[in-house]
Parts: C-alpha cells; structure tokens; sequence
C-alpha cells in the first residue's frame, strides 16, 4: 500500500466518480481503476460498488475512507514539519477568519506578528464560521478564529467575550422611543444570509416569542457592509456591539436594547485536535492568547 494509491483512492471518494477523479488526477481512468484493485486485492474486499454514473464506498470502504483520510494528513503534516526544520524558516499561516474578527481583531494582531516574526508567511481565508471549521476538518487551514464550538475534533481557546445585539440608525423611529419586542416587527431588517448562525439565532428567538422571523429587504454576504447600509436607512438589523464603539459609525448607529435578543458570545481560537502548528501558527496563538482582548478593542 502506498501513498500514491491512497492519493487516488481519496480523490475517487471525494468526487464519487472515477471519470472525474481521473480528470482532476491527470491520470486514465483505467490506471485509476488498476489503482484500486492494487488496494482491493491487499485488503482483500471491495472498496466501492457502482451506483448508477457514480461509485459509491462499500462498509469496507467506508473504514478505508476514514483511515486513509488521517493516513495522508499524517503523511502531509510530517512533510511540512520536516521542510521548515530544514529550511529554518518560521512557517506559514493558513488562516481563515470570522467577519467580524477582521475588522476588529486581525489588523493589529498580524501587524504585532509581523514586528515579532518578520519571515512568516499567510494565507487568509474570510468565511463563515460553519464553512472555516469544515476547512479546518479537511486540514485547509491551521488555525480558525470564530465564534468557538465544542467538539471533540477540535481544540478551542477561547479569547474574547461578544454580544450580538438589535442595531437601527441614530434618527430611526424606534431610537427615539422605548420599544416592544413586537414592534420590532413593524419594520425591514437588513440580515446576513438565512444560513449564517446569528441569524438563525435571531429568527429562533423571534419564533420563541410567538413573532414571526424579521422581514429582510435586504440579504448580505459581507458583514462589512451592514454598518454603513443601517446608518443610511431606517432598516433594522443585528449586529456585534463592538460596531457601536468604532468610527466611523460610532455617531450614526443605536443600539435597540433588549435582553431577549441580545446573543452572547465566545471569539477564540479553533485548531484541528492533533494536528500539526507550525513555529508561525504557535506564535499568532500565544499572541492571541496574551493580548486578544486588547487587541479586539483596538488598545
């Protein structure tokens, strides 16, 4: 068995097709096909069954799948943690960051590594937290900086503490007045879309209550743009307190009070349990460690 075959192997399980597999491999099919039957014939059973176009893993290929994947990760880390030994270098950084961290947090924390640890490198992903954790699985990325979960596939540290609350512009009608959790309903909200966890959060909360969910006029994927589109409209919306405290858009924006739908939560680290951290990835989490809570409030 060796690693080429389990390369090959992998890419058939990920796309469920040996046509595409061998396409993305550069390979023939029929190589890819001599491959697996390599492997059949040491483990002694079928790995996959055709199902229609596509192949599907067998219960034997199931454990096959689950070992080969922390097999090549193995494989893969060793590599890593070899080469920058050898190179002497500090290592690289496969990042993937929350929105609101990169506004608030990541600027100063990668300007202070940088003055601490001038050769590493970055890459940085941007993304909702659900997908940078399914990254961080796949071991695309090193380090997460997100709202923390719990999970036994993951290490969390957390770092710093955040509320989610109701936001509206300062001459919104509601700002001027005491408001009913009712009437928050009287009005269009702006939200980041139906699959990001605030906002379900926000809509299991209305639902709680006996309200109907927030109507949304307007659906964003970029949370840097929620600030500035409330403060121009009468929209109202639900985002972290931390955008009431920072210019430009500390004199234009409210907070609508209300315990109910004020969501409390944890910014930290995330990492994969086990898995390799470069010198780089150490550095930026002892850092974090140290100084997150200042750096997130801009001291």
């Amino acid at each position: 068995m060796n690693e080429r075959d389990l390369r090959y192997f992998s890419a058939i399980v990920r796309y469920s097709s040996m046509r595409r597999a061998a396409e993305r491999l550069h390979i023939s099919q029929p190589a890819l096909t001599k491959c697996i039957g390599r492997l059949e014939e040491q483990l002694h059973a079928r790995l996959f069954e055709r199902k229609g176009r596509q192949v599907v893993l067998t219960p034997i290929g199931e454990v096959m799948a689950r070992r080969c994947k922390l097999i090549l990760q193995h494989i893969d880390e060793a590599k890593r943690e070899i080469g920058e030994y050898a190179e002497g270098v500090q290592g690289h950084i496969r990042l993937g960051v929350a929105a609101t961290l990169t506004e608030f947090l990541l600027p100063n924390a990668l300007s202070e590594l940088l003055e601490q640890a001038p050769g590493v490198t970055l890459s940085l992903t941007v993304g909702m937290s659900d997908v940078l954790r399914e990254g961080l699985l796949r071991d695309e990325l090193d380090i997460v900086l997100s709202p923390v979960v719990a999970g036994e596939d993951f290490d969390c540290i957390p770092i710093v503490e955040d509320e989610v609350v109701v936001v509206a512009s300062r001459d919104h009608p509601l700002a001027r007045s005491v408001p009913t959790l009712e009437q928050l309903n009287d009005y269009q909200w702006i939200l980041p879309s139906g699959n990001m966890a605030t906002r379900r959060w926000l809509e299991q909360t209305f639902a709680d209550h006996g309200l109907p969910s927030p109507r949304a006029q307007i659906e964003v994927s970029s949370l840097a743009l929620m600030p500035r589109l409330i403060a121009s409209t009468h929209l109202l919306s639900f985002l972290s307190r931390r955008n009431l405290h920072s210019p430009p858009f500390s004199d234009s924006l409210v907070e609508l009070s209300f315990r109910e739908t004020t969501l409390h939560r944890h910014f930290g680290i995330m990492t994969r349990h086990d898995g390799y951290l470069s010198p780089a990835c150490l550095s930026l989490m002892t850092l974090l460690k140290d100084r997150g809570k200042q750096l997130y409030r801009g001291d």
